[in-house]
């Protein structure tokens, strides 16, 4: 039987969900939703107990299977982390739960956006971000990847408003009444609702995007190739399963690059470059539709399984579209951010192990660059060893083998020694995954990501350093991920006269692309350059994303004078910010809210 997950008071290995039937209400006025979640439920042990996950939800009532017979429960003390358990007695013979409900109005995963916030200025926005275990404070739920379930969902909100989720719209017999439906099982994490003034424009028969009229265009622009995206990503490791691909694109506030809802990703309105240089993301979240979506990490202990696959997909995805030089430029800056992280974390870190150790810890903690950059790194290294096709097919069977599951990572290293391995003693060394998965720190044996595009950057750069006069037309076709290995190229002992010749040859301070502004604003932090103090405000003011926004804080934090500068801001901005980010910035700053 599969260890328990200990990020859920759920107990799914007794009593198991299979599908939800949602009946949601959405009311601005009192930022809450309100509802009734009909679980089906699979008794495996006949118990008496059904046990939930809930997050600061009030329970009216509950009643069991189609009657709705009345049945008592009792919610645990608050875990601040965890939330609370609902227990729910129920029958041996009981089919169906119905738990009415209402979220609070500080619920984590719902962001409430007033009017004010939005792009458009005339109509108020919310937003839900499940991942990692905040649906719980929207939805009583098994909050665990463990337990996939298929869904439906019938919502209401004020009419001027548009509902779309992460499933396939449904025809209503209500028009006033917003209807979906998720036919495949997919786990809590992955449930996501937003309302809006949103409108719809297609890019393909199955791609689209959904944003504020005032972006839409632009965001369609940047989008235009997604079809292209999900057509080599299906010549590479089989069709594509969720009937629709569409981007939502957020403001400012949503707090990651992208979110890989089914048939609808969350994506940052800081992908809008103008030159579709920053699309590399939309791959990512495509890619998570076999690895992550389809495939997923059985507990959040597991959380390289999604994201290491899904960056060498992403990678593989971006070769097709682009060529193998630019895969290889992602690659080594990765790598480059990789060792950032280790250096924070330290080299011996038990998190920097890719099977993690989370217990009596927020999941949220291993969300670094581990899960993404060494699982791609042992990924990578495992095709160097045994080639590209012989990988590439291992995948497809992988893929299939475990399609719409969850699975931890001794259970992949098994597949992966019993399909690929095959007791091949060379293999084994030359593969090392024990080391990779539970050993700290990149292996010694490691084959390291290289690129001729980034010894181009450094050439440059260093000619550059000696001379400020330098030009080059090597720098006319440049992506932003060549500008920020140039910017990173930058020694932290430059004179302020030389970095305001810099910014006036380069314009970094005026950037619209949201990658060079933000290495160029940490670039400039580290050397004290504080002409762009308002910049660096503006970029906070302006953006939620916690990727930029928590170095920021950060970088500024490492002086007294840039500290006291950046809750100055904080003190401005944090209402601003989604949940994700602020509670990461609160425990930076150590401030109380």
């Amino acid at each position: 039987m599969t260890k328990q997950d200990t990020h859920t008071f759920s107990n799914y290995l007794k009593v198991v969900t299979t599908h939800i039937d949602l009946f949601l209400h959405v009311d601005f006025n009192t930022k809450t939703i309100t509802g009734k979640a009909i679980h089906h439920i699979n008794n495996l042990s006949q118990d008496s107990v059904f046990t939930l996950d809930t997050y600061d939800l009030a329970i009216s009532k509950i009643g069991l299977n189609e009657n709705e017979e009345p049945i008592s429960f009792k919610l645990d003390n608050k875990n601040n982390t965890l939330g609370q358990a609902l227990h729910i007695n129920i029958k041996k013979d009981t089919k169906t739960v119905s738990i009415y409900y209402e979220t609070s109005s500080n619920a984590p995963a719902l962001q409430w956006l007033n009017s004010i916030q939005t792009n458009g200025k005339s109509h108020p926005l919310l937003f839900t971000q499940s991942q990692a275990i905040l649906a719980r404070s929207w939805i009583p739920c098994q909050d665990t990847p463990s337990v996939k379930f298929t869904w439906s969902a019938n919502v209401t909100t004020d009419k001027q408003l548009a509902v779309v989720m992460s499933g396939i719209k449904q025809e209503a017999k209500n028009k006033e009444v917003s209807r979906f439906e998720m036919t495949n099982p997919v786990p809590s994490y992955l449930l996501a609702l937003c309302c809006g003034n949103l409108k719809y424009k297609a890019v393909s028969k199955r791609c689209g995007i959904y944003a504020e009229p005032e972006v839409l265009d632009k965001a369609h622009s940047e989008f235009i190739h997604v079809e292209d995206m999900v057509t080599n990503a299906e010549k590479l490791y089989g069709k594509y399963l969720w009937e629709q691909f569409d981007l939502l694109v957020l403001p400012s506030s949503f707090p990651f690059g992208g979110m890989e809802n089914p048939c609808l990703t969350f994506v940052t309105p800081t992908l809008l470059a103008g030159d579709r240089s920053l699309t590399n993301v939309v791959a990512h979240e495509l890619a998570h539709s076999w690895s992550g979506n389809l495939v997923t990490n059985a507990t959040w202990n597991d959380f390289w399984l999604n994201e290491g696959f899904t960056v060498y997909f992403e990678r593989r995805i971006m070769e097709e579209i682009e060529d193998k030089s630019y895969a290889e430029l992602l690659a080594y800056l990765g790598y480059r951010e990789l060792l950032k992280d280790i250096s924070k974390l330290g080299n011996t870190s038990k998190d920097t192990c890719l099977k993690l150790q989370l217990e009596n810890r927020d999941p949220d903690d291993g969300m670094t660059l581990i899960a993404y950059e060494k699982g791609f790194l042992f990924l990578k290294n495992i095709e160097l060893a045994v080639g590209r096709k012989r990988w590439d097919t291992f995948i497809r069977t992988y893929f299939n083998k475990f399609a719409f599951k969850s699975i931890s990572t001794e259970v992949f290293l098994a597949y992966l020694s019993d399909e690929l391995i095959k007791g091949d003693s060379e293999l084994i060394k030359r593969i090392n995954a024990e080391q990779w998965v539970y050993q700290t720190g990149i292996p010694a044996t490691a084959i390291l990501p290289k690129s001729t595009r980034f010894d181009a950057v450094k050439e440059f750069a260093g000619t550059y350093i000696a001379d400020q006069t330098t030009k080059s037309a090597i720098t006319n076709n440049w992506t932003s991920h060549e500008w920020v290995l140039f910017i990173m190229s930058l020694p932290n002992t430059m004179s302020i006269s030389s970095i305001e010749m810099m910014d006036a040859q380069f314009g970094f301070s005026k950037s619209h692309n949201a990658e060079i502004l933000f290495a160029w604003l940490v670039f400039a932090i580290t050397n004290n350059y504080e002409r762009v103090n308002p910049v660096i405000r503006e970029f906070l003011m302006s953006v939620g994303r916690r990727k930029f926004v928590e170095p920021l804080f950060r970088a500024l934090a490492a002086s007294s004078k840039g500290k006291e500068f950046a809750i100055s801001i904080y003190n401005e901005a944090r209402s601003n910010y989604h949940f994700v980010t602020s509670n990461s910035v609160d425990e930076l700053l150590k401030k109380e809210h």
